[in-house]
């Protein structure tokens, strides 16, 4: 018998199992009102929800930003907050349009620093064109935050075609990473930690509305996520699990950089959890697959594309890794993000 959660722990806003377990038993029960007339609401858990009017439907998706350090090599809390909201609305097949912004400061932060954190921010939304159209800002006194939380939420637009969601992976379906795996996680870390490496390890921090348009144009994309919190193990179990489908993973071609297996290895951490923030996994029919992944490799953030697996029936809701010395092992779904605090 389960017992009463009594006090929030770390682990339950991190994006794997504890977090999925948390929203069901504690936050979702609160709202029962939890969609707008049949649109994609609470209970779908997805990447936004919708508001559907007619043959068109508007995205909406609202994410808060903690990231630490605030400055890393690739990015900042900035950039981070507008392509994250940017790519959440864009995963759901819309095109962004707009964002808000809410600023929750500590005192005595430097206003320097903010200048560089909205200019960072407003140039990656000015990349998609997404106009930044209302916000909030508020000061806590010191010690009562650490530095500064970003609030942000962004709205798109469905013009024609259906919501792309989590659950629409069908079988046949080929697997689409759009390139090199937990770069921003290993990033941040190695900022964080004062860690050093003989390459230049950048975050990997993109907007990725130009590449999802373009593979969108191709057609046959059933589901897209960006693999954040829980890396890409979060993304493919919840592709299998949503969809009650089967994932088979070829382990001898996904995008690893070099450096980003070494840091894994030195650290202990298995680098299919470790966060992305610049790239999608798509499920794609696979008469299609070939001409979408030569059109994200056209794309600046789609060079290193593969696909890297394929969906099937014979294992509903779960992800199997074929290894390249010729076995197998399953891909479990993390119960939290490997490192804390990068998104």
């Amino acid at each position: 018998m389960q017992r009463e959660k009594t006090l929030v722990e770390l682990a339950d806003g991190a994006g794997g199992r504890a977090m999925a377990q948390f929203l069901a038993d504690v936050i979702f029960p609160h709202f029962k009102l939890n969609r707008f007339q049949d649109g994609i609401g609470l209970a779908e858990a997805d990447d936004g929800a919708t508001i559907p009017f007619g043959d068109k439907a508007i995205v909406v998706s609202t994410d808060s930003h903690t990231v630490s350090p605030l400055f890393f090599p690739g990015g900042d809390i900035g950039s981070l907050a507008a392509a994250g909201t940017i790519n959440d609305v864009a995963m759901m097949g819309a095109r962004p349009l707009v964002m808000t912004s809410a600023l929750v400061i500590e005192e005595g932060f430097p206003v320097k620093k903010l200048h560089m954190i909205l200019e960072s921010m407003a140039a990656t939304a000015a990349e998609e064109q997404v106009a930044i159209i209302a916000g909030d800002t508020k000061v806590m006194p010191k010690g009562g935050i650490d530095q500064i939380i970003i609030c942000t939420t962004g709205f798109g637009l469905i013009e024609k075609g259906p919501v792309i969601t989590d659950s629409g992976v069908k079988a046949g379906d080929k697997l689409i990473m759009t390139g090199s795996i937990g770069d921003h996680g290993i990033a941040l870390l190695a900022s964080r930690e004062g860690l050093s490496f003989e390459t230049d390890l950048r975050s990997d921090i993109a907007p990725l509305w130009s590449l999802v348009r373009e593979a969108l144009k191709v057609g046959g994309i059933h589901a897209m996520k960006d693999p954040t919190r829980g890396g890409l193990s979060a993304a493919l179990n919840e592709f299998a699990k949503k969809s009650g489908v089967g994932l088979i993973v070829e382990e001898e071609k996904l995008p690893f950089r070099r450096e980003v297996l070494a840091a894994s290895q030195m650290l202990g951490l298995d680098p299919l959890q470790v966060t992305c923030e610049g790239k999608a996994l798509i499920a794609v029919e696979a008469e299609k697959a070939d001409k979408v992944l030569q059109v994200i490799r056209q794309n600046k953030y789609g060079k290193l594309a593969q696909i890297i697996g394929e969906v099937n029936d014979d294992h509903p809701g779960r992800v199997v890794m074929k290894t390249e010395v010729g076995g197998s092992r399953i891909i479990q779904h993390p119960w939290a993000e490997a490192i804390p605090r990068v998104c």
